[in-house]
């Protein structure tokens, strides 16, 4: 019973509940894991830009931190929540911010929307969210950054995500291009909210 090489026990942070309270929490856990296994690709999602901020604050420079946020019209018509000076003061900090589709929406919620019946992604997104929004908005996140080419599918990301704003998730996976989602490998949870 004492073989070490066939497993290995990892802390996992459990929060009381979610919300943006737990973000620095979910920020200082998530750059002691990168630093443990060498990873330097830190996704985050943003909408306004705080989560990013919080992140290049707690985190430093020593990640590559590629803020995700919402498409124009996610909020509402010809609306873009992250503005270009928050997008300028980002990027001149050194983060890498991208704007793109949800990988779990798009047309799949168009057709929702307009016929009132689920679509395939829609109905992905949904299971992820047994595990918590911010378990979905993190395996999203992967997926849109791999499609636009800035994280590999070979090498790990750690990918944090919340429930409505800040973070309250971060996971440890291996990303795919939506195209290959199955491909994608949730390798460990560092930490999320117990009720959601």
């Amino acid at each position: 019973m004492n073989n070490l090489s066939m497993y290995e026990d990892i802390p996992c942070r459990y929060f009381k509940k979610p919300g943006p309270e737990n973000t620095p929490w979910v920020m200082e856990a998530a750059a002691r894991r990168a630093k443990e296994l060498g990873i330097r690709n830190i996704l985050v999602a943003t909408c306004s830009g705080k989560t990013a901020f919080d992140a290049l604050e707690i985190m430093g420079t020593g990640f590559k931190i590629i803020a995700v946020s919402h498409v124009a019209g996610f909020q509402k018509p010809n609306h873009q929540e992250l503005s270009i000076e928050v997008r300028r003061q980002l990027e001149a900090g050194g983060v890498t911010v991208l704007t793109h589709q949800h990988s779990f929406g798009g047309i799949g919620r168009a057709i929702r929307n307009k016929l009132s019946t689920y679509q395939n992604d829609e109905i992905i997104a949904f299971a992820l969210r047994t595990f918590g929004q911010g378990t979905k908005v993190a395996v999203e996140l992967a997926l849109m950054a791999a499609d636009a080419g800035l994280v590999r599918t070979d090498e790990d990301v750690i990918s944090i995500g919340g429930t409505g704003k800040g973070a309250d998730t971060a996971l440890v996976l291996q990303p795919a291009n939506s195209f290959h989602f199955f491909d994608l490998k949730v390798k460990e949870i560092i930490c999320k909210p117990t009720l959601y």
